[in-house]
């Protein structure tokens, strides 16, 4: 339970975190989410080179029943704003970023535990990449679709349905779909990023280079 705790602390701030900040624009393309849910890829690179796959499926279970817990509870806390009163993580968001968070952790485990005998750096980085697309393939999908209104008809969505060029330039196509385009390319330079920190923390965890 020991080496269980740290990692699930940490899935759970950065679950509950991001489903708080992926509501706030940064810029035309951007939320302040696509910034910290990548940290939720390392933790778990980090459990499983540390501890194995099976150790890291633990955490990212873990972490996900607390995260959820805790954006169940986030979607009762209102928050006021420009006249407004709106809760502080929706429901559409709490349920994508629930589903997404788990299928792509999950499939990250199972990418990285393929690859752990390769060079260091393959099994995180591929591993982190191919979950990243995937998640943000889920959780945009499932948050911001006007094809999924019914999940929660009271929220108003139309904010992120807004027709406009692709990233400023390319196709129209709705407002959420620059921000998923967007949000995948920030995890793919962090995925490349972590690499960094994943290699410091696993050598300080073991005791020795990575292999």
């Amino acid at each position: 339970m020991t080496r269980l705790l740290p990692g699930v602390i940490a899935m759970a701030i950065v679950v509950v975190a991001s489903n708080i900040l992926v509501q706030f624009l940064l810029g035309d393309w951007l939320t302040w989410g696509a910034f910290t849910y990548p940290i939720a890829f390392l933790v778990t690179d980090v459990m499983n080179r540390v501890y194995g796959a099976a150790t890291a499926r633990k955490v990212v279970v873990a972490g996900f029943v607390v995260g959820v817990v805790c954006s169940m509870i986030g979607t009762q806390i209102m928050l006021q704003g420009d006249g407004y009163t709106y809760p502080a993580v929706t429901l559409r968001v709490a349920i994508g970023s629930g589903l997404a968070f788990l299928t792509a952790q999950l499939l990250d485990v199972a990418v990285f535990d393929r690859l752990r005998e390769g060079n260091w750096w393959r099994a995180p980085l591929a591993s982190t990449l191919v979950g990243s697309s995937v998640d943000t393939a889920l959780f945009f999908t499932i948050a911001f679709s006007t094809g999924l209104t019914f999940i929660e008809p009271g929220n108003d969505v139309s904010w992120a349905n807004e027709a406009v060029p692709l990233l400023g330039a390319g196709p129209v196509v709705p407002l959420w779909v620059s921000l998923a385009v967007a949000d995948w390319g920030v995890k793919l330079a962090l995925a490349l990023i972590a690499l960094i920190p994943f290699r410091l923390v696993v050598s300080g965890l073991m005791g020795r280079q990575p292999a």
